[in-house]
């Protein structure tokens, strides 16, 4: 038998609610997006802001020595830390190693991603953007606005 029943269809794609830009253009890197950071025997914060962030950076170290040089990415909460990347190296010579780092991390309030270099002979340099906030909004490259 047939019915004279409507049912809705409801399209819940990201083209029905106009955002149709692919995710490989929504977090590209952009001049006004991003914020450069560069660790040599040395550490840092490279953001402490909530949301999702894309870290594109190199790591590059010379073991020139019996001591284990290393290179790491880190999130602390404040009371502790955990390495979620590391470069190292622990043989004497003059070997040079380098790895391309290209990664999203989350970070919720009170949290922070650092950079951390453990001698001169290496070095950790890149960049970081924004690219959702905490609840998941994303967040265009500096100057893009999709039509």
């Amino acid at each position: 038998m047939a019915q004279n029943v409507i049912v809705p269809i409801i399209d819940l794609t990201s083209a029905a609610e106009g955002s149709n830009v692919p995710e490989n253009l929504q977090t590209a890197l952009a001049f006004g997006s991003q914020t450069a950071f560069s660790f040599s025997n040395s550490s840092g914060v490279i953001t402490n802001d909530p949301g999702f962030w894309r870290i594109y950076a190199a790591s590059t170290i010379e073991a020139a020595s019996s001591t284990t040089i290393s290179n790491r990415l880190t999130l602390s909460d404040g009371l502790s830390t955990k390495t979620i990347w590391e470069h190292f190296a622990s043989n004497a010579g003059d070997a040079l190693t380098a790895l391309n780092i290209d990664i999203t991390v989350f970070l919720a309030a009170g949290e922070s991603v650092n950079g951390v270099s453990t001698s001169g002979l290496s070095g950790l340099i890149g960049s970081v953007r924004q690219i959702a906030d905490v609840n998941g909004t994303l967040v265009n490259p500096s100057g893009f606005s999709p039509q």
